[in-house]
């Protein structure tokens, strides 16, 4: 008997789900309709069976289906504090993990930021000086402009006398004009106090009435202002107060100034802080030390202050006073007063042709991009560990995905360890700034406060954590979240991984821009040493060893007892020459337009600088006399001769000088001595012109030259007699090669920040490259067991892992190399006299940085190579 045949259903219906149906989901829709319709035929019959499968058909056809609602599976918001707690957890957990990663950038990254902070703290204290003065945007500075040859323009720093009254008088748009003179330390004496006398060496100023009506400054007690204008009476601030009177109550006290003169305290201000160009504790009255010569248009000798008018402005004002100069000076010539801002006064002080250019400017942006530099080798390292070890991620992110992790969650969960790697790495800058600030502020004479009450510093170290943990974890939260989980986990041949060449094309640039930077810096850090050698070492003309030299005050200010002190002096065997200058010989800042001679244009006008000087200056310093003689001993006659040197021989256009006549500070008198050139200055600027006036009652140093090896020997013969002809004066001496060395300072600090923290970008930068390298290897681990198994010798593992890094520095040792020379060259040329900047400094801190690439990579590759290939391959 035959079996009943399978009913077919209707073809119309079959033919119409082929055609309309979804392609992908087409024969799994047909099987399952069709073992419904078997159910049907057996369970309703045939015809219903048809008229059910038809109906079906229709339904599943696209236009007219229906998707069946699948409850929606409601997901967390990704920033919301669950989420966060847990991207905080297991960010916790990798970290803690991976102890040498984490190690290794939360040191780097701790040490760039705490550099970065140091400088920071450093530049926002250089660019704030004089900003605390009330009205500051009012107060200016003022220069003088002159052209004495027809050249360039120059600017003096000081002003002569006259020019206050004259502002005063002829410029409307200034509402208040001081003058003070060079700031000096004197002895003040305060006596008959419940404390006992007290006697200490203090810096002051003499100024005129109207100071606090330009400097605004908070008083504690009494009227500053009235007081100034009384000569007999002194103006003193908090400290000097507190020091000299029980809890500072010293109004209407007596100090004594230079044990001569007694003065009436009138009033007592508030301290000035260490951003203020003014240093003083006391002021006195102008009047109470003017001179005839003070009053002369010829010398310029003093700091003069102006607060303009609400309203006006400096161009008004310089207008007002070119006219001041041709109307009351006894000469003709180009001199023409300048105003510069008080808030600039420290930051820009040279001058070129008339207009401000550089100064301690040039250092402060020097320092910040110092600070940059590190810290951007800093973030690089973290974001190249962080690329390199995103390959490991990548698995991790693909079965995220599976289980239904969403792209959001990924992306904070990376970004959330990269913050927290930042947020402990300025946890430990904070305590290494800490730290190391005493020491920073001792070695570059700063007071500066890590104020962890100020809000700006919060803010700065958020910026800090937020912009270095996003660059850092932006490549893997980005990339790797992005990627189909079907693709991650085939492998990274099925999709372009961190482990294929873009990332690792992006790595080598890290890695080449990163070294760039450490090998400009230790360019910089060569130079700047060879320069600041050269500085130290050069003849300047003058022997300025085993010179000890002392301020003349006091009874000493009397020219009798200080013959006396030198006679005692000479007759000691410690002892090799004494003399008195009215100038340190190697820092000669007064000048004077005094100069005339014979055949002298009538227009022309003329500056040089100018010193009175004792016995046997000459001989007690070694400078050699090109021509003609010494100052006699004692010889009254040569009071009205002059010593000159072979700059100003050229200015006035002498082959032969000695004998010929000049006209200067006393008088008419012949050149008795032409001197070879030595420098009166800084190397930055060249040899002037120098004439030197013999007038020993009007000298304020005493120069004395011990026999070599004696030095300490003089310098107890020198305390000894000096409290024996001045005994109420503290005993005080300094090297002249310390004020030497003070004229750079600056250098000599831009010197030290660079070696410091060149050392640290090279150390930053090994340490990634040690991770790196670490990471490199053990990524390549089997394949170098199978190398080993080949025979590949430990030589050629080596150099397998070290050959491809050592390059990346050798290219950044070729980008680097112009961008150096170029900073380094321009940063020489501020120099009148430098070492010229040699191919060979490059070549040095190439090799430096190679070598101790090598070294870094060197350990791990070496590591790497000697492990033994049957621990890394025993699961294949």
């Amino acid at each position: 008997m035959k079996a009943n045949p399978t009913p077919n259903p209707p073809r119309w219906s079959t033919r119409l789900l082929t055609w309309w149906s979804d392609p992908n989901t087409r024969e799994e829709v047909q099987g399952d309709l069709l073992e419904l319709y078997a159910h049907w035929v057996k369970t309703t019959g045939k015809r219903r069976a048809d008229w059910q499968y038809s109906l079906s058909a229709l339904k599943l056809v696209r236009p007219l289906a229906k998707p069946q609602h699948i409850p929606e599976y409601t997901t967390t918001f990704f920033l919301h504090p669950d989420m966060l707690r847990n991207y905080v957890k297991i960010a916790w957990r990798n970290l803690v993990n991976n102890k040498l990663y984490t190690g290794i950038n939360v040191f780097g990254l701790a040490l760039g930021m705490a550099c970065a902070l140091l400088i920071g703290l450093w530049v926002r204290d250089e660019l704030s000086y004089d900003r605390f003065l009330p009205d500051a945007k009012n107060l200016y500075f003022v220069r003088v402009n002159f052209n004495f040859h027809g050249g360039e323009t120059q600017t003096a720093f000081a002003t002569p006398g006259p020019l206050q009254e004259a502002i005063a008088k002829d410029v409307p748009q200034v509402s208040a004009v001081t003058k003070l003179n060079w700031g000096f330390e004197t002895l003040v004496k305060a006596v008959g106090t419940p404390m006992g006398e007290k006697v200490a060496k203090e810096r002051g100023h003499y100024a005129t009435p109207d100071f606090f009506r330009v400097f605004e400054l908070p008083a504690l007690y009494g009227n500053p202002t009235k007081a100034l204008a009384d000569p007999n009476k002194i103006v003193i601030t908090r400290r000097l107060a507190e020091k000299y009177y029980s809890n500072g109550l010293a109004l209407g006290k007596t100090l004594q100034l230079d044990d001569a003169k007694y003065y009436v305290i009138g009033a007592v201000i508030e301290n000035l802080p260490t951003t203020s160009t003014l240093q003083f504790d006391w002021l006195v009255n102008f009047k109470a030390q003017e001179q005839p010569w003070h009053k002369t248009w010829g010398t310029n000798s003093f700091l003069t202050y102006v607060r303009l008018k609400p309203g006006t402005t400096v161009t008004q004002a310089e207008a007002a006073m070119k006219s001041i100069y041709p109307r009351y000076a006894e000469f003709d010539n180009n001199e023409v007063p300048i105003l510069q801002p008080i808030t600039d006064l420290h930051l820009y002080g040279d001058f070129k042709d008339g207009k401000a250019i550089g100064g301690r400017i040039e250092y402060v942006r020097i320092f910040s991009i110092v600070a940059l530099f590190i810290l951007l080798i800093a973030c690089i390292n973290f974001m190249n560990l962080t690329t390199a070890r995103s390959a490991i991620r990548a698995k991790e992110a693909g079965v995220r995905k599976v289980v239904g992790a969403l792209r959001s969650s990924l992306m904070g969960q990376f970004l959330s360890e990269s913050l927290l790697t930042s947020l402990l790495a300025v946890g430990l800058a904070l305590l290494v700034v800490w730290l190391v600030l005493p020491t920073f502020n001792a070695v570059f004479d700063k007071q500066l406060t890590l104020d962890l009450t100020n809000r700006m510093l919060w803010l700065i170290m958020a910026v800090l954590v937020l912009i270095t943990g996003l660059l850092s974890g932006s490549y893997p939260a980005f990339f790797l979240s992005g990627l189909q989980p079907v693709h991650i986990l085939k492998g990274a041949a099925a999709v372009r991984l961190p482990i294929g060449a873009g990332a690792v094309n992006f790595r080598r640039v890290l890695v080449v821009f990163q070294f760039s930077l450490s090998i400009f810096l230790i360019v910089g850090m060569l130079a700047v040493g060879r320069q600041m050698h050269y500085l130290r070492t050069k003849n300047l003309g003058l022997d300025r060893e085993n010179v000890i030299y002392m301020p003349l005050e006091g009874s000493l200010n009397d020219y009798k007892k200080t013959e006396l002190l030198q006679k005692a002096l000479l007759q000691t065997p410690s002892i090799a020459k004494v003399t008195t200058t009215g100038h340190l010989p190697l820092n000669i800042q007064s000048s004077s337009t005094d100069l005339h001679w014979p055949g002298q244009d009538p227009k022309q006008l003329v500056s040089v600088a100018a010193t009175s000087v004792g016995n046997n200056f000459v001989r007690t310093m070694n400078i050699s006399l090109l021509d003609g003689r010494d100052f006699r001993v004692n010889s009254i006659a040569d009071t009205a001769n002059y010593l000159i040197n072979e700059a100003a021989a050229k200015l006035m256009g002498m082959d032969k000088p000695v004998g010929r006549e000049i006209t200067f500070w006393f008088g008419k008198g012949q050149i008795i001595g032409l001197m070879k050139d030595f420098h009166l200055g800084s190397l930055h600027q060249p040899i002037g012109p120098l004439v030197i006036a013999y007038m020993p009652p009007n000298t304020s140093y005493l120069l004395v030259r011990s026999h070599a090896g004696q030095t300490g020997q003089a310098i107890a013969d020198l305390e000894r007699l000096t409290k024996q002809f001045n005994p109420n004066y503290p005993f005080t001496y300094h090297f002249l090669d310390e004020a030497y060395e003070k004229l750079y300072l600056a250098e000599q600090q831009v010197h030290t920040l660079v070696n410091y923290f060149g050392v640290l970008a090279i150390l930053i930068s090994c340490l990634g490259l040690f991770a790196l390298t670490a990471f490199t290897a053990e990524q390549r681990r089997k394949e170098i067991g199978v190398r080993k198994v080949l025979g590949a010798s430990i030589q050629n593992i080596v150099g397998l892992l070290s050959t491809d890094l050592l390059r990346l520095v050798l290219i950044a040792l070729v980008l680097a190399a112009p961008a150096a020379w170029w900073a380094v060259d321009k940063w020489l040329k501020t120099f009148e006299y430098r070492q010229e900047l040699t191919w060979w400094i490059v070549a040095l801190a190439g090799l430096l940085a190679v070598s101790v690439a090598l070294v870094t990579v060197s350990f791990q590759s070496v590591k790497a190579a000697l492990a033994n290939p049957i621990k890394s391959l025993r699961s294949e």
